[in-house]
């Protein structure tokens, strides 16, 4: 049987390596072995950014509600618990967004949780 010899398939993986790490500085963006390494952390970077922002838009979204519901005379944990016994199905984004542009609508699922705790 013949024998395979594998160029072209090792230049093919190093050089997707090596577009990844383009723009790196100095031989991060040149040399193989840097490249790959400043690749591996780079991505793993990346995945965990990606499960971080989500949990930073979480929290942006709970401060807005929060700062609205004090101005409206609740705390942020009453608001929610009046909400959900009221039978308001809102995520947390919608909420946060009518906090800061429609502040009647707001004052008014105010009201409503309060009307669902008494």
């Amino acid at each position: 049987m013949a024998r395979v010899k594998g160029a072209m398939m090792t230049r093919k993986r190093r050089n997707k390596v090596l577009k990844l790490a383009k723009g790196y500085y100095g031989s991060k963006s040149k040399l193989f072995k840097t490249a790959n390494q400043a690749v591996m952390k780079s991505l793993k970077y990346a995945y965990v950014g990606r499960k971080l922002k989500k949990r930073d838009f979480r929290k942006l979204w709970i401060t807005r509600i929060s700062a609205q519901a004090k101005v409206n005379g609740m705390n942020y944990s009453r608001f929610m618990y009046g909400l959900k016994k009221a039978g308001v199905n809102m995520n947390r984004k919608m909420l946060a967004e009518l906090a800061v542009s429609d502040k009647a609508a707001f004052a008014a699922l105010c009201d409503q949780a309060k009307a669902a705790i008494a």
